[in-house]
Protein backbone atom coordinates (compact mmCIF):
# COMPACT_ATOMS: atom_id res chain seq x y z
CA UNK A 1 0.00 0.00 0.00
CA UNK A 2 2.85 2.70 0.81
CA UNK A 3 4.23 1.87 -2.47
CA UNK A 4 1.00 3.36 -4.61
CA UNK A 5 1.03 6.41 -1.93
CA UNK A 6 4.59 6.88 -2.98
CA UNK A 7 4.42 6.58 -6.74
CA UNK A 8 1.10 8.55 -6.73
CA UNK A 9 2.84 11.54 -4.80
CA UNK A 10 6.01 11.07 -6.84
CA UNK A 11 3.71 11.28 -9.70
CA UNK A 12 2.25 14.41 -8.78
CA UNK A 13 4.82 16.24 -7.99
CA UNK A 14 6.68 15.14 -11.04
CA UNK A 15 3.39 16.41 -13.11
CA UNK A 16 3.44 13.55 -15.00
CA UNK A 17 -0.26 11.50 -14.03
CA UNK A 18 -1.56 9.25 -16.73
CA UNK A 19 -4.34 10.26 -18.91
CA UNK A 20 -7.27 10.98 -16.44
CA UNK A 21 -10.84 8.81 -17.31
CA UNK A 22 -13.22 10.47 -19.63
CA UNK A 23 -16.27 11.50 -17.52
CA UNK A 24 -18.20 9.11 -19.64
CA UNK A 25 -16.29 5.92 -18.91
CA UNK A 26 -17.60 3.35 -16.60
CA UNK A 27 -14.75 3.39 -14.39
CA UNK A 28 -15.31 7.27 -14.09
CA UNK A 29 -19.04 6.82 -12.80
CA UNK A 30 -18.32 3.67 -10.82
CA UNK A 31 -15.38 5.65 -8.76
CA UNK A 32 -17.48 8.62 -8.78
CA UNK A 33 -20.75 6.97 -7.75
CA UNK A 34 -19.12 5.71 -4.58
CA UNK A 35 -17.53 8.61 -3.86
CA UNK A 36 -21.22 10.14 -3.73
CA UNK A 37 -22.32 6.75 -2.11
CA UNK A 38 -19.88 7.20 0.83
CA UNK A 39 -20.34 10.75 1.26
CA UNK A 40 -24.42 10.89 1.47
CA UNK A 41 -23.39 8.12 3.94
CA UNK A 42 -20.98 10.52 6.06
CA UNK A 43 -23.91 13.33 5.74
CA UNK A 44 -26.54 11.00 7.39
CA UNK A 45 -24.07 9.36 9.86
CA UNK A 46 -24.77 5.95 8.33
CA UNK A 47 -21.92 4.60 9.86
CA UNK A 48 -22.53 1.30 8.26
CA UNK A 49 -22.62 2.08 4.66
CA UNK A 50 -19.00 4.54 5.64
CA UNK A 51 -17.66 1.21 7.16
CA UNK A 52 -18.55 -1.11 4.09
CA UNK A 53 -16.74 0.77 1.67
CA UNK A 54 -13.39 1.19 3.68
CA UNK A 55 -11.06 -1.81 3.67
CA UNK A 56 -10.06 -3.25 6.66
CA UNK A 57 -6.25 -2.23 5.70
CA UNK A 58 -7.05 1.53 5.62
CA UNK A 59 -4.23 4.31 5.65
CA UNK A 60 -6.27 7.85 6.17
CA UNK A 61 -3.70 10.03 6.25
CA UNK A 62 -5.30 13.30 7.29
CA UNK A 63 -2.78 16.74 7.31
CA UNK A 64 -4.58 18.00 10.89
CA UNK A 65 -4.96 14.49 12.75
CA UNK A 66 -2.61 12.46 11.29
CA UNK A 67 -2.33 8.95 10.42
CA UNK A 68 -4.84 6.33 10.67
CA UNK A 69 -4.46 2.94 10.32
CA UNK A 70 -7.05 1.28 12.03
CA UNK A 71 -10.63 0.59 10.40
CA UNK A 72 -12.44 0.85 13.87
CA UNK A 73 -10.65 3.60 15.08
CA UNK A 74 -11.74 5.88 12.39
CA UNK A 75 -15.09 4.85 12.29
CA UNK A 76 -15.33 5.06 15.99
CA UNK A 77 -13.88 8.62 15.69
CA UNK A 78 -16.24 9.70 12.78
CA UNK A 79 -19.36 8.94 15.16
CA UNK A 80 -17.34 10.95 18.08
CA UNK A 81 -16.39 13.80 16.46
CA UNK A 82 -18.31 14.08 12.72
CA UNK A 83 -21.78 12.77 13.13
CA UNK A 84 -24.86 15.32 12.85
CA UNK A 85 -22.00 18.38 13.06
CA UNK A 86 -20.74 18.84 8.94
CA UNK A 87 -21.76 18.07 6.06
CA UNK A 88 -19.29 17.75 3.08
CA UNK A 89 -19.34 19.81 0.07
CA UNK A 90 -17.97 18.93 -3.54
CA UNK A 91 -16.27 21.18 -5.62
CA UNK A 92 -18.33 20.95 -8.78
CA UNK A 93 -16.36 19.95 -11.64
CA UNK A 94 -12.84 19.02 -9.56
CA UNK A 95 -12.80 15.01 -9.55
CA UNK A 96 -10.54 13.13 -11.93
CA UNK A 97 -10.70 9.72 -11.81
CA UNK A 98 -6.98 7.12 -12.55
CA UNK A 99 -7.70 3.51 -13.75
CA UNK A 100 -4.73 2.07 -11.62
CA UNK A 101 -4.59 -1.40 -13.63
CA UNK A 102 -4.90 -4.71 -11.90
CA UNK A 103 -5.78 -2.61 -8.94
CA UNK A 104 -8.43 0.28 -8.85
CA UNK A 105 -8.59 3.68 -9.16
CA UNK A 106 -7.05 6.99 -8.15
CA UNK A 107 -10.15 9.65 -7.47
CA UNK A 108 -8.66 13.45 -7.37
CA UNK A 109 -11.05 16.23 -6.12
CA UNK A 110 -11.83 19.23 -3.99
CA UNK A 111 -14.14 19.10 -1.29
CA UNK A 112 -15.65 20.73 2.04
CA UNK A 113 -17.09 20.40 5.34
CA UNK A 114 -19.45 22.99 6.25
CA UNK A 115 -19.95 23.04 10.03
CA UNK A 116 -23.62 22.72 10.71
CA UNK A 117 -23.19 24.06 14.52
CA UNK A 118 -21.79 27.39 12.74
CA UNK A 119 -23.39 27.99 9.96
CA UNK A 120 -22.17 31.36 9.60
CA UNK A 121 -18.35 30.24 9.74
CA UNK A 122 -17.08 30.35 6.35
CA UNK A 123 -16.13 27.10 4.08
CA UNK A 124 -12.55 26.18 2.93
CA UNK A 125 -12.22 24.19 -0.12
CA UNK A 126 -9.40 21.41 0.61
CA UNK A 127 -8.07 18.99 -1.84
CA UNK A 128 -8.09 14.93 -1.45
CA UNK A 129 -7.13 11.61 -2.67
CA UNK A 130 -9.28 8.63 -2.61
CA UNK A 131 -7.55 5.09 -3.60
CA UNK A 132 -10.08 2.60 -4.36
CA UNK A 133 -9.55 -1.30 -4.71
CA UNK A 134 -11.58 -4.01 -6.86
CA UNK A 135 -11.74 -7.06 -5.56
CA UNK A 136 -14.16 -9.56 -6.82
CA UNK A 137 -16.91 -7.27 -8.33
CA UNK A 138 -16.96 -4.58 -5.15
CA UNK A 139 -15.32 -1.78 -4.17
CA UNK A 140 -13.44 -0.04 -1.02
CA UNK A 141 -11.39 2.96 -0.16
CA UNK A 142 -7.74 1.39 0.79
CA UNK A 143 -5.94 4.90 1.15
CA UNK A 144 -7.04 8.51 1.89
CA UNK A 145 -5.40 11.61 1.81
CA UNK A 146 -6.93 14.30 3.31
CA UNK A 147 -4.96 18.07 2.83
CA UNK A 148 -6.98 21.21 4.27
Amino acid sequence: MRTIITILLGLLIGGVLAAQEPVTSELYKTIVSLDKKYFDAYDTCDLETQASLISEDIRFYHDMGGLETSKDKLIQSIKENVCGTTTRHLTEGSLEVYRIPNYGAILLGRHGFKNNREPDAPFKDAKFVGIWKQTAGSWQMTEVISLH
